[in-house]
């Protein structure tokens, strides 16, 4: 049987973030915009769903007088992001 994806996930970008954040735990929202290729506006929305689910935290502050968004993939995230790619290989294996 095919195990549900979740939709969080399943959106290219939100995929591409969570995936970088894996690797690195927390990226500045530039790094990830120019990893990703996302134009700010887009990448702002997709980044406020997977924090509104818990997937990640996002922390705006200040560095030189600039402001600096970091995000950073929370235990949850790492946990839907470990089931995703579990569901996925299923249907790669029937």
């Amino acid at each position: 049987m095919f195990k549900d994806l979740d939709p969080i996930l399943h959106s290219q970008l939100r995929l591409a973030v969570i995936s970088l954040l894996i690797t690195v735990k927390e990226a500045e929202f530039t790094f990830i915009k120019e990893k990703t290729g996302a134009t700010a506006g887009n990448l702002s929305v997709q980044v406020n769903k997977l924090k509104e689910a818990g997937y990640i935290d996002v922390l705006k502050q200040f560095k030189d007088n600039y402001p600096q968004t970091i995000c950073k993939i929370t235990s949850k995230g790492i946990d839907a992001f470990e089931e995703y790619v579990k569901n996925l290989q299923s249907y790669l294996h029937k």
